[in-house]
């Protein structure tokens, strides 16, 4: 009878220790619905302020993370992808796919100020270098990166790249880093001369789009469409190593308070992976978040993340027209995600 006991407890203590090893360390805490049935991109977080840039097809909706209620729209856009903001001159900057054009707005009343054409064909991500006080935009139907002067608004040069841009990075001391996705390539690009100084191809990894970086640590987190994400020193371009993430990644993040990097996937998942020092990375979870999110913003002030997604309906039938048709948005499904830690 003792024997039996002791089993017991021990096979109980046993199915305790494991169900604690698979509570989730984050939660939705929110979901915000947002107006609007339109399709998304990117999503830009200002810590500086608690606001919340959200692409949204002809508009980005701009939120407030605290209640999610809405502070404002810049409206009257053109297929809206990317969204990068410079807080230290008081603008940010969109890009819209539909007309090779970059949107200039003002981060204080959030209204347009100013409109820049003819960046390239189809610019998708966007980004502000604030070391060289330029935004770069990347051009994925030109296959180039665009420079502009973020204080006046011309457009300076244009870097020719051997394939498809997609997501890009910067160090802030005169390094950006872009992933090329049909080449599954990692760029490295000086933005003062604008010049391509290295090409990293990532081996097993296939079609990179997500990425983000650990300044500190000179490491680079690629999301790759097989479902891996690679990480690479961003000094060499050397694989340091490489783990599993879900399905239909676009979009990754890094934390750099927690050390913590995040693939969002179409899946219905966030990757979360943890540095445990610059050589060693595990994956410590698979949230569950919803079927869609696959872009992400991460807040390194408050440690929320924000996943922007909707719910479809059923998928229609190829036509000659349309071989690849999407599933139309349901009305008013349109939500952002909040993540948060489990306290």
């Amino acid at each position: 009878m003792k024997n039996y006991i002791s089993l017991s407890v021990f096979v109980l203590l046993i199915s305790i220790n494991i169900a604690t090893a698979q509570k989730s360390q984050y939660k939705i805490a929110n979901k915000f619905s947002v107006e609007g049935d339109g399709g998304w991109d990117y999503l830009a977080v200002d810590d500086t302020t608690g606001h919340l840039y959200i692409s949204h097809q002809t508009m980005v909706q701009v939120i407030d993370t605290k209640d999610g209620k809405l502070i404002g729209t810049i409206k009257d856009l053109k297929g809206v992808h990317g969204i990068a903001l410079a807080q230290n001159l008081g603008k940010g900057f969109i890009t819209n796919g539909r007309d090779s054009s970059v949107t200039v707005f003002d981060l204080t009343n959030l209204t347009a100020i100013g409109k820049i054409p003819n960046v390239g064909q189809n610019p998708d991500a966007i980004m502000y270098d604030n070391f060289t006080k330029r935004v770069f935009t990347f051009n994925g139907g030109s296959n180039n990166i665009t420079a502009i002067d973020a204080i006046t608004g011309e457009t300076i040069g244009k870097i020719a790249l051997d394939g498809n841009p997609e997501f890009a990075v910067t160090n802030g001391k005169g390094k950006i880093f872009c992933n090329i996705e049909d080449l599954s390539m990692i760029c490295q690009i000086n933005p003062k001369t604008l010049k391509v100084e290295n090409k990293w191809r990532l081996k097993e990894g296939k079609e990179p789009s997500g990425l983000a970086i650990d300044i500190a640590n000179n490491r680079l987190f690629a999301v790759c469409d097989n479902k891996m994400m690679m990480i690479v020193d961003c000094e060499t371009g050397k694989i340091i190593t490489s783990v599993p993430i879900g399905e239909h990644p676009d979009g990754c993040g890094f934390d750099p308070v927690l050390k913590r990097a995040y693939s969002s996937n179409g899946d219905g998942t966030l990757t979360v992976v943890q540095e445990v020092d610059a050589n060693t990375f595990k994956v410590l979870e698979n949230v569950e978040t919803q079927k869609g999110a696959r872009t992400i913003s991460v807040s390194a002030k408050t440690h929320h993340i924000y996943l922007p997604t909707a719910d479809r309906g059923e998928k229609p039938k190829p036509t000659a027209e349309n071989p690849k048709p999407r599933p139309a948005i349901k009305p008013n499904s349109f939500v952002i995600l909040d993540l948060e830690l489990v306290k």
